[in-house]
Order: C-alpha cells, then structure tokens, then sequence
C-alpha cells in the first residue's frame, strides 16, 4: 500500500505526458482539419463532411465501451493499460495517413472511402489509444494529490502535442505541398505519424501499481460500475456537451479566418495560441487546494465563456480577437483538463458502491466516448448550419453564410459552455464524499 501512495517519479510523470502529446498530435490534427480537408480539398460537400462525421461518432458509441471492455479483460507483463501505447502506435500513425489521403475517387466512392479511413483513424483506432491513457491513472496511484499532479503533466504534454499540430500543421502543408495540398497533408502526417510512434514508446517507463482485479472483469459487471453511478453520469454527460464547444471553436476557426477574416493563414495563429492553455493546466494544482475540483471546473467554462463573449464584440480589430481568444483559451484548458483527474474518483466510487473496479470500461466511456461523440456534434452542427445559410467551399461568402460561420465559431461555445457548467452543478456533493469513499476502499483492500 506504501507504494501505491508513494510520489511518482518525475520520468514517469513526463512520461505519461508524452502519451497525450501523441494522441493529441495526431487527433488534433484530425478534428481540426479534417472538415477542411473533406470540404476545400477533397470536394466533398460541407453537408456529406458534416454527415460522415456524425456517422462516425455513431460506431464511436459502440467503440468506446467496446474498448473499455477490452482494457479491463486485459492482463500481459506490461499490465492492463500500457501495452496498448505499444500495440496500436504504428497502426494509429497509419490510419490517420490514409484519412488524409484524397485518391482519384468521385460521388458514393468517395464518401465511402472517407467515411471508412476517418472512422478507423478518430474512431476505432483512437479510442484505443485513448482508454489507455485515461484508465491508467487510477492504476498509477491512490494518491489523490498525486492523480492530479500526473493529469497536470498530462494535459501539459496534451496542450504541446496540440500546439504542435495547430502551429506548423497548415505552414507545413503549404511548404510540403507546393501549392499542393493534396500532397502537403500526405507528407505532414507522415511527420506527424513518426513522431507519435516515437513518443508512445515512452509506455516502457510507467507502472500500474493499483491493480485490485485478478482476473478479467465480465461486460456486464463493468455495466454494474456504471449503472447508480451518478457522479459518472453527472461528468459524462457534461464532458460531451463540453466537447462540443471545443471542436466547433477548433473546426470553425479555419473559416473564420479564411472567409471572415480574409487570412486562412490566420488559423495557425488562433490554433498555435493554444499552448498558452499551459499556463492554465500548471495552475490547477493550486486552484484545486484553494476551492474544489468540481469548481475549477465551472470557473475554467465561465472564463472560456467570458473570452468568447469579449471576441464577438471585438470585431475585425485583430488585436482585441486574440486577446479575447487566449482568454477562452485559459478558460477551456481549465475545463477540459478536470474531467480527466475527476474519472479516477469515479472509478472508486463504482468499486465502493458496486465492488467492482472497471476503470477501463469506466474511463474509455467518460474520455474517448465524450471527446469523439462530442467532437462529432461539434463538426454535424456547425456544417448543417452553414450549409443552410448557403456556405460553398472557395466562394465568395453571401452576408447570411458569414454570419452562420460567426454564430458557429464565437456563439455556439458559449451555450455550450453554459449548458456543460450547469451540469456540473450536481456534482459538488460526490466530490465531499470522495475521502470517505478512498478510507473505506482502504479498509476492503487491507481486510
């Protein structure tokens, strides 16, 4: 039990970091241009791209709790979460190539082709690689402080991996593509794709000390950790809606900066400020002593929510949008970052309540499943938007499609936000009970 609580080392914690930096390296890349890639590049319509998107996060509903069944049934030498950093590195690099891929297809082949590469790549394949990073931070310790100081790390690595992709994803495309962006996407996720596979093998330096299943854990007892989970429920369903804000932020910034700003360029601005969500995430430590985890929450969506409000006021005067932008910014990283940490606390209590310990079907429900449902409703929405106000890819915009591209970008993450923070509301008496909860999960374990 000592070791279970012991500080983790710092290898390790930079370590589990780069997990999420690859995952959001090669994800990031996805949901933030795959939309453009399918609509300005491989000429889909902005309605089909909208609708393989939503069709997507339909198998994604099956994958996540598949994928969390599979994590919990696993047992090899390398544990139960960290072989999988291992096993689907190099197919996550290949499927993401291939959706980024436009071969000389035309009308339902193409559609078919997309569809079939996307869902593979964010889909299956992700929601692999995602399970694992989220369902083994209950397994590296019990330590409450320590879950947080591992996630910080994490979402730090996260944020860089997304910065990566944000800052140098576009500027690669153009220098890679030669006015080609056919070619400049291929050969940017080839670079991107290496370097994922690289990162992930940093699986070899973590540790699942917090194993209390000896043997595999059947679907329907993981159902049981589920089923009167009400703190689980309470943060799943507040984290998809939070989702959807951060793709549609994500998705529609290259439009608004090529159709209503003028500078498609610009999208590499608004996207590589994201790395400043660090300072955000290095806060969270001290914010949590200071108030709760459930609280930092709903200040992370209020302060999202304030700089979003600010930018719709800002109009076209660039400098006051990027100062209300890296306000939403810090918000978002505030909230985005919490759920992570708070899926560990509702693993223990579907142990104490049920005697069941299924984090893996637990934490793929509440993170990949939230991302990819999430982020699919964030890219469904805004597309069958703009198409009803008339968008056509590479056109002069009319004055209503603008508009739809403004309301989607700026407007939408503000319900959003408001919606996921009431939510959030009903989670505050859970979050007193998590020290009794981990003193009688103790007992059990020392019995």
């Amino acid at each position: 039990m000592e070791e279970k609580k012991a500080r983790l080392p710092l290898i390790e914690k930079i370590s589990y970091s780069f997990t999420d930096m690859a995952g959001n390296l090669i994800y990031c890349t996805i949901s933030s241009y795959i939309l453009y890639f399918y609509t300005d590049v491989f000429k889909i319509s902005v309605a089909g791209a909208g609708l393989i998107l939503l069709i997507a996060r339909a198998v994604d509903a099956i994958s996540a709790p598949v994928w969390g069944s599979i994590v919990d049934h696993t047992h090899s030498r390398w544990g139960q979460s960290r072989p999988y950093f291992l096993w689907l590195a190099v197919p996550f690099a290949i499927a993401a190539f291939l959706a980024f891929t436009a071969p000389n297809l035309s009308g339902n082949a193409k559609l078919w082709y997309a569809g079939i590469t996307y869902i593979l790549a964010a889909g299956v394949i992700y929601t692999g690689i995602q399970t694992p990073i989220t369902s083994i931070l209950p397994s590296l310790t019990n330590d409450a402080d320590e879950r947080i100081s591992a996630n910080t790390f994490r979402m730090v690595g996260g944020s860089l991996g997304a910065f990566i992709t944000a800052t140098f994803c576009l500027p690669l495309v153009a220098m890679l593509g030669g006015g080609n962006d056919k070619k400049g996407f291929m050969l940017t996720l080839v670079i991107f794709g290496v370097i994922g596979v690289i990162l992930l093998l940093a699986f070899k330096n973590l540790k699942e000390r917090v194993s209390v299943n000896s043997k595999p854990i059947p679907f329907k007892d993981s159902l049981k950790a589920a089923i009167g989970n009400k703190p689980w429920f309470i943060l799943v369903t507040s984290f998809v809606i939070f989702w959807i804000a951060q793709s549609a932020r994500g998705g529609i910034s290259v439009y608004y900066a090529k159709y209503n700003l003028g500078n498609e360029q610009l999208t590499s601005v608004f996207n590589g400020l994201q790395v400043l969500g660090i300072i955000a995430t290095i806060s969270i430590p001290f914010i949590v002593k200071v108030t709760n985890k459930t609280m930092t929450m709903i200040i992370g969506l209020a302060i999202g929510a304030f700089g979003q409000a600010m930018m719709a006021f800002a109009g076209n005067n660039f400098t006051l949008v990027i100062v209300a932008w890296i306000i939403g910014i810090l918000g978002a990283a505030l909230a985005c970052a919490m759920p992570f940490a708070m899926l560990a606390d509702t693993v223990d209590f579907g142990e104490w309540k049920t005697g069941i310990r299924a984090s893996g079907f637990l934490t793929a429900v509440g993170s990949a499943f939230c991302i990819q449902l999430g982020s699919g409703f964030g890219s469904f929405i805004p597309s069958k938007i703009m198409a009803a106000a008339g968008f056509v890819a590479n056109k002069t915009q009319t004055a209503a499609s603008l508009s739809s591209i403004r309301f989607c970008f700026i407007w939408l993450p503000i319900i959003v936000y408001a919606v996921s923070g009431a939510i959030m509301l009903f989670y505050f008496k859970y979050e007193k009970m998590e020290p009794q909860i981990k003193e009688d999960l103790e007992k059990r374990r020392n019995v």
